[in-house]
């Protein structure tokens, strides 16, 4: 096996009818409108299943293949008997995939969430313990998340969460007694920049409203005083009551 980075997606199942589908014609389909970033390069597909399967496979990654072919295609072009369905014009990626394996552990969910997508590698399957440790979206989150987990704080990578009217996605929420955190990794470059900072207290000031605690810290304080930003985290989940 090269050493080489290869993408890959953890993507959802939300159905019974659907996994019989994806394993007997051999394909899967995602929303283009809601793909990740990673959609274009991705090798290997992986599969979450939600809570309506059995207590063997549900909140778990238990399954992956390799992606052979990766098309657009007309939603109803998939599921031609839907033809009323509202998304049935609506684009979607095909990925024609090889034969479903079993990974050698079951990647569980510890909070037992209902993930849609999460962009990862071949790697990360084989070496994950739960699904936190799945979420390739930064070496910055990366390494909070490894922090974390070294501080004995249990936080969930990616939360989505709405507030003020919008839909967040949370590089880090933690959940307490009291109340909630985000914790936010900021690139150095991007959050300098006036419109950008201008979002953030839009974003950061919605989230507080509706029960949110936000801890934002640059990639130089990441970088240089990590165990400070480790104390203040562990500070405030001690002020929310400790960790739910």
């Amino acid at each position: 096996m090269s050493s080489q980075i290869q993408p890959a997606l953890v993507g959802i199942v939300p159905r019974e009818n659907l996994w019989n589908t994806i394993q007997k014609e051999g394909w899967y389909h995602i929303p283009v409108e809601a793909a990740p970033n990673n959609i274009s390069s991705v090798e290997y597909i992986a599969f979450y299943f939600p809570k309506i399967f059995g207590v063997e496979r549900r909140y778990k990654v238990n399954y992956y293949a390799d992606v052979q072919k990766m098309n657009i295609v007309k939603r109803i072009q998939l599921f031609p008997d839907e033809l009323k369905h509202k998304r049935a014009q609506k684009d979607y990626y095909q990925f024609q995939i090889g034969n479903i394996k079993e990974l050698p552990k079951p990647i569980p969910s510890k909070k037992l969430r209902y993930i849609i997508h999460i962009p990862t590698t071949y790697q990360k399957l084989f070496s994950a313990k739960e699904i936190n440790d799945l979420y390739d979206t930064s070496p910055l989150e990366d390494k909070m998340h490894q922090a974390m987990k070294e501080y004995k704080i249990e936080a969930e990578r990616q939360v989505y969460t709405r507030a003020g009217g919008q839909n967040y996605c949370l590089d880090f929420g933690i959940f307490c007694r009291q109340g909630n955190i985000d914790v936010e990794c900021d690139g150095e470059k991007y959050h300098t920049l006036p419109d950008a900072l201008a979002r953030d207290r839009e974003r950061n000031n919605h989230l507080a409203s509706f029960g949110w605690r936000v801890l934002r810290f640059s990639g130089k304080e990441i970088h240089r005083v990590l165990q400070d930003c480790l104390g203040i985290v562990k500070t405030t989940i001690n002020n929310l009551g400790g960790l739910s």
